[in-house]
C-alpha cells in the first residue's frame, strides 16, 4: 500500500502517517493523463521527481476537448459520454501513470473532473454531471484508487455559483471518501482570485485550502494565504495555482511572458505567509502542448523542452531551506520586519520559529531590510544569504541579538532569502548547500 497523509496535529502541516512532515511542492499537469503516452509521461514524471517535487496535479477528465479526444491510445474516458460506464481501457491508461508516480515517490493530485463539466460557465463543457451521478464516479474512483498515493483535489477552475452545483461537488466529495474509506487527503481547486473557504468555509470533507492567485505578475498571493492562514476551523493552506512560467501576464502579451523570477516571487510570499506548500506551474506544460495542437493563450514553447526552463529546477530550494530548520513550528510574523514592507516586486515577506530559533526573511528586490531582533532567542544570530536560483547558502558572520539591525544583501541578482539563526542551536547550513 502506497504511504498516506494526514493534517499535522497543530492542523497547520500535511504530515505522513508516522508524522514525518510532507512538503507539498506541486506541478500542474493537467492534461498528463489524456495527452501524453507513457513514453512520455514516464519522461516528464522523471523530470519532476529528479526537482523533488512531491505531488502532480492532473484531471481525469480533462478540459481540452476531454470528453471527445481520445488519449494517444483512441481511448475515451467514458463510453457514450455516461458517466456511469467508464472505459476500461483509458482508465489502464491512467493506472500505468498512477503506478509510475508512485514509483518516483510522487503522489497525484487527483482532480476527477475539470469543472467545466459541472459548471461550464466558460470553456468546452459539456456539463453532464448531476449530484447522482456525481457521488456514483466518485465511489467508483474513490475505490478504484484507494490504495494508490492520491491527494484528491475536486474544484476544477469554476466557481460554486448555485445549489445545484454545491451538491454536484459535495456528492462526489462524499463519493471519493466512501470510495477509498477517507484513506486520502481531499481540496478544492477554485477559480482565479478564490479560495476553497469561500466556498467550504467549515466543510468536514476538505481537509486543506487551496487558492488560485492567478496569472498575473506580482499578485498578492501573500496576503490571500494569510486570511486563509487567519480562518477557523484552522486548516493547512496553500496557493496551488500561481503565476505560471512562460505564461503572458494577465493574458495579455503586452505585459511579456512570466518567468523563473515570477516563479519564485510567488514561492517565497506564499510560503513566508503561512502556506504549507506550494504548486508551480508552466503554462506549456499544464497543456502538454507541442507542434499540431491548438495553443492555449499564446503558447511557445513544447512542453518536452518547457521541462528545462529554469524556475521548476529552482522552486526544490525552498523545500530544501524550510526543511532544514524546524518545521511545525513555523509561523509567519510580519512584525519581524521593522523597514518599509514595499509592494508589488518589492514586497518583502518573513517567518520565524514559534520560539525565535530562526527567521526567514524573502528580498524579492535589491534594498536593505531592518530586522526586530529582538523576535529571536540567544546571545548570538549567525547570518547567511541563501540565493533562491540556486541554493546555495553565503555565511555573513555573527550579530549580537540586540534591538533593530539592518542587514544588505548582495549585489548580485535581485533576490534573496535572509537566514538568521540562534547560534548556539547549531543548525546546519540553510538548505544544506554552502558556497
Amino acid at each position: 500500500m502506497a504511504p498516506r497523509l494526514r493534517i499535522s496535529d497543530n492542523r497547520r502541516f500535511l504530515v505522513y502517517e508516522d508524522g514525518r512532515p510532507f512538503f507539498y511542492l506541486g506541478d500542474t499537469a493537467w492534461e498528463l493523463f489524456h495527452r501524453l503516452d507513457r513514453e512520455e509521461a514516464d519522461l516528464y514524471l522523471e523530470d519532476r521527481a529528479a526537482k523533488r517535487f512531491t505531488v502532480i496535479q492532473t484531471v481525469v477528465l480533462a478540459e481540452r476537448d476531454g470528453l471527445i479526444e481520445p488519449n494517444p491510445y483512441g481511448h475515451l474516458p467514458l463510453r457514450d459520454g455516461d458517466l456511469l460506464k467508464p472505459n476500461e481501457p483509458y482508465f489502464q491508461h491512467v493506472d500505468t501513470i498512477v503506478q509510475k508516480a508512485a514509483d518516483l515517490g510522487l503522489f497525484i493530485g487527483m482532480l476527477p473532473t475539470w469543472g467545466d463539466k459541472w459548471n461550464r460557465k466558460w470553456g468546452v463543457g459539456p456539463e453532464i454531471f448531476t449530484p447522482e451521478n456525481a457521488y456514483a464516479y466518485g465511489l467508483w474512483l474513490g475505490s478504484r484508487y484507494a490504495d494508490a498515493p492520491i491527494i484528491w483535489i475536486t474544484g476544477g477552475d469554476r466557481p460554486v455559483e448555485d445549489a445545484r452545483h454545491r451538491e454536484i461537488v459535495s456528492a462526489m466529495a462524499r463519493g471519493l471518501k466512501e470510495g477509498d474509506g477517507g484513506g486520502h487527503l481531499m481540496s478544492f481547486h477554485p477559480s482565479g482570485g478564490h479560495t476553497s473557504a469561500d466556498y467550504w468555509p467549515d466543510a468536514a470533507w476538505l481537509d486543506f485550502n487551496m487558492l488560485q492567485s492567478g496569472h498575473t505578475r506580482n499578485q498578492d498571493n501573500y496576503n490571500r494565504v494569510a486570511a486563509d492562514y487567519a480562518r477557523t476551523p484552522v486548516k493547512p493552506c496553500m496557493d496551488a495555482e500561481p503565476a505560471y512560467e512562460d505564461h503572458p501576464s494577465s493574458f495579455d502579451l503586452n505585459n511579456g511572458y512570466l518567468d523563473d523570477y515570477d516563479v519564485r516571487k510567488g514561492l517565497y510570499w506564499g510560503l513566508f505567509a503561512g502556506a504549507c506548500g506550494h504548486t508551480y506551474g508552466c503554462h506549456d506544460i499544464w497543456q502538454m502542448w507541442q507542434e499540431g495542437r491548438d495553443p492555449a493563450t499564446f503558447t511557445r514553447t513544447p512542453w518536452y523542452k518547457a521541462l528545462h526552463l529554469p524556475g521548476s529546477a529552482q522552486i526544490q530550494h525552498a523545500r530544501a531551506l524550510l526543511e532544514s530548520r524546524p518545521f511545525f513550528s513555523r509561523i509567519p510574523d510580519q512584525s519581524l520586519i521593522v523597514s518599509d514592507v514595499g509592494e508589488g516586486t518589492h514586497h518583502v515577506r518573513a517567518t520565524r520559529d514559534a520560539d525565535g530559533s530562526y527567521a526567514l526573511v524573502y528580498l524579492p528586490s535589491y534594498k536593505p531590510v531592518t530586522v526586530d531582533l529582538e523576535k529571536l532567542s540567544g546571545e548570538t544570530l549567525n547570518v547567511t544569504w541563501y540565493d533562491p536560483r540556486t541554493g546555495e547558502a553565503r555565511p555573513a558572520g555573527q550579530v549580537a541579538r540586540r534591538g533593530q539591525q539592518a542587514f544588505e544583501p548582495p549585489r548580485v541578482w535581485p533576490d534573496w532569502v535572509l537566514v538568521l539563526d540562534d547560534a548556539s542551536c547549531g543548525y546546519p547550513v540553510a538548505g544544506g548547500h554552502a558556497l
